[in-house]
Formats: structure tokens, C-alpha cells, sequence
């Protein structure tokens, strides 16, 4: 089984638990306006490797992977669906803990059985919500957020664990009606274990001009700390709503 992929990182600590071998798969359908790897979109670029090639890397390293494992990230992982499923599988055998980082576009329903085997192998999803709102998603990253939503459903529904990720963009995704909607939907999966929201960042900029793409945010400063905890706290006001609201529901 051959994998397309962008980059390897050996030694990655924000892509799930513990320290961490990150594999960058190539292609990806998104075209989020702050994308920092566009070089990752195009499926015909990158490199090709194995299912044994990527355990050959992770073998060198593994002392230091003790409390970590691999993720599988992008791009977007799930445009190689069955080269991730083997992969996942070879390392599940051999007790290592497996990540995916997702956006979800991907899911289709008529393949459950499909997903359903990916989600035997997978330890941890960390699933890429970039907004709430089905308009604003949209003209943010080219796709509607219709599957997103069912895939985080999926998961839940498949007992795996979920971290939820969403950067916050000043004046884009900047909105403390939409955050709270996303807490209160998030607020329904049982099987999450924590949402991030990430500060928007531009360190991405300089890709964008070495490739000659426009670069449709080039006005927007970097967000602050201080609103991504703005943004946090609105959306906890939005999980605990939720539970309110079922717990009143049971009574």
C-alpha cells in the first residue's frame, strides 16, 4: 500500500498526546483562506511511500514515542482513505496509538462500512471544525459544512475520542453568536475530550507568494490570544448550555 505524501515530522508535540511522528498526506479539496500549507492541495505533487517505509522512521524514533504514537494529518488524510485505514491497522497491531487530523469533508454515508473500518483502527480523532455556519464555511473554504458535522456524528456514534480544533480569525470567524452555536453542537457528542480554539496566524503568507496565489486574508492582522479565550469561553457557555438542556430533556 503507497501513500502520497507532503512531509514527515519525527518529533511533533501539538498533534495529539505525547511526543509524536506526524505524517503530512498531499491533496486536499479545501481551499481554506488561511491555509498555511497550499502546498499540500495539489494530489500530484509530494512523495510517494510505504506502510513499511513510514514504521522504518518510526522504529528509529520510538523510544521517544513512549506516551505518543503517529498522526495522520494533511492536506486533507481522508482523500487517501484506504492507505490511511492500513496504515492505522499495521500500527494498532503492533500497540501503537494512532491519530487522525481531519477536516471531515470526505465522510460520505454510503460508505459507512468504510469508515466504520477506519474507525476500529483510530485512537483519536482531532476533527477541524473552521465554522459553525453552513454560509460562512462556504465562502471561507470553497465547501459546504454539512459533512463535517455528520462526521463528528460518526465518531461520537463509534466511540472514539474527539478533539475538537477552530481558529478563530479576526473579523472572519470572529463572532460570539457562531462560537456559541458551536459549543452547543459540540456539546452534544459524548466522546469529546477538548476544543481548541487556536489564534489565527499568518506565518503561512510567504507560501502564498512564492507559488504566486493571492492571498485572500492579506489584511487581516494575527488574532490575539486574548480573543481565542474570548472565543473558548463562549463556546464552553455553549457545551454547557447543551447539557443543561439534555439533562432537562431526561427529567
Amino acid at each position: 500500500m503507497i501513500g502520497r505524501i507532503h512531509s514527515l515530522e519525527t518529533m511533533g508535540t501539538v498533534d495529539g498526546p505525547g511526543v509524536r511522528m506526524v505524517l503530512f498526506l498531499q491533496g486536499c479539496p479545501l481551499r481554506c483562506a488561511y491555509c498555511h500549507n497550499p502546498d499540500t492541495w495539489d494530489a500530484q505533487q509530494g512523495k510517494n511511500i510505504t506502510i513499511e517505509e513510514v514504521w522504518t522512521q518510526f522504529e528509529r524514533n520510538r523510544s521517544f514515542y513512549k506516551n505518543g504514537g503517529l498522526t495522520v494529518t494533511g492536506g486533507e488524510a481522508l482523500m487517501q482513505l484506504p492507505f490511511v485505514i492500513e496504515l492505522f491497522k499495521y500500527f494498532r497491531a503492533r500497540g501503537i496509538h494512532t491519530c487522525l487530523d481531519t477536516s471531515g469533508i470526505y465522510f460520505e454515508e454510503s460508505q459507512r462500512e468504510v469508515y466504520e473500518d477506519l474507525m476500529s483502527a483510530t485512537s483519536l480523532v482531532i476533527l477541524d471544525i473552521k465554522e459553525i455556519d453552513d454560509e460562512k464555511h462556504q465562502a471561507l473554504t470553497g465547501q459546504s459544512n454539512q459533512q463535517i458535522l455528520k462526521f463528528a456524528r460518526f465518531i461520537d456514534e463509534h466511540k472514539v475520542p474527539i478533539w475538537i480544533r477552530h481558529v478563530i480569525v479576526p473579523t472572519i470567524t470572529d463572532n460570539a453568536d457562531r462560537w456559541y452555536r458551536l459549543g452547543f453542537f459540540v456539546g452534544s457528542l459524548k466522546h469529546l475530550e477538548t476544543i481548541d480554539c487556536l489564534p489565527y496566524h499568518v506565518m503561512g503568507k510567504s507560501k502564498y507568494k512564492e507559488m504566486g496565489l493571492t492571498y485572500r486574508l492579506d489584511d487581516i492582522p494575527p488574532a490575539s490570544k486574548a480573543l481565542a479565550s474570548k472565543a473558548s469561553a463562549v463556546v464552553l457557555e455553549g457545551i454547557k448550555a447543551y447539557r443543561r438542556h439534555w439533562w432537562s430533556v431526561l427529567k
